[in-house]
């Protein structure tokens, strides 16, 4: 039996992934988020952001290399980058002391507030000033959400809107503190380098399908889909 659920753990983990890389490859974000709602579901938290690590980290540098003004964007975020690495190792314990399943409901709520968020499509306007006293306070929030769910996207998601930078410096705070814990050790830290081929072949052909598809029904199915996964995680670790 146990045999049995490690195969069914390992196929679950490489369509997860497999998935969450075809998400990010059509809108451009949502690996760590799919990654992590789905993975809940065979495992615990802390052992899918564990296996998350890699394949986030490298996707999103490789997206960013890619991407223009890298320099300018990280002076201009320097001061939320450094919030969530803040946040992130102040609530290095939330995971790690879980025994009533707190984080699994925790993730639910982030995917259901991340879910609601991304089909309202709010407007946010945000003064230059306002940015510099704000971005920290954001920063630190998003890595106590971290620490705690694994996810990397409230409040960064709706300040930044689609912008991923924070995400890369999230990955490698919540990485120092899932070793920290022990948590990130070597048959976890393994499977996720193994991990990034599923990312790396779901993400080449989410670009493929991009411009073939209509992104904004994507978007929206994407988006609903997190609703009932949220609900579903919050509501089978409270009942």
């Amino acid at each position: 039996m146990h045999a049995e659920f490690a195969t069914t753990a390992v196929l679950g983990a490489a369509f997860t992934f497999l998935l969450a890389g075809f998400v990010k490859g059509i809108i451009g974000m949502g690996l760590p988020t799919v990654a992590m709602g789905l993975l809940s579901v065979i495992m615990a938290p802390i052992e899918a952001a564990a296996l998350l690590i890699v394949p986030s980290f490298v996707t999103n540098v490789w997206q960013l290399a890619m991407g223009p003004r890298l320099g300018l964007l990280a002076r201009r975020l320097w001061p939320m980058m450094a919030g969530i690495v803040i946040g992130t190792l102040a609530g290095k314990n939330l995971m790690r002391d879980d025994p009533g399943g707190r984080a699994a409901i925790a993730l639910g709520a982030a995917l259901i507030v991340y879910g609601i968020l991304g089909l309202a499509v709010p407007r946010f306007s945000i003064s230059r000033g306002a940015e510099r006293w704000l971005s920290p306070i954001v920063g630190a929030a998003t890595g106590l959400v971290t620490a705690a769910t694994g996810v990397f996207v409230i409040p960064a998601v709706p300040y930044l809107g689609a912008l991923e930078l924070s995400f890369t410096v999230s990955t490698v705070a919540l990485a120092a503190i899932l070793a920290g814990n022990g948590a990130f050790d070597l048959p976890l830290a393994g499977g996720s380098v193994l991990a990034l081929i599923p990312a790396f072949v779901g993400m080449v052909a989410g670009t493929w399908v991009r411009g073939r598809v209509s992104e904004t029904v994507f978007r929206r199915c994407f988006f609903a889909g997190l609703i009932l996964l949220g609900m579903h995680l919050a509501s089978r670790a409270v009942f």
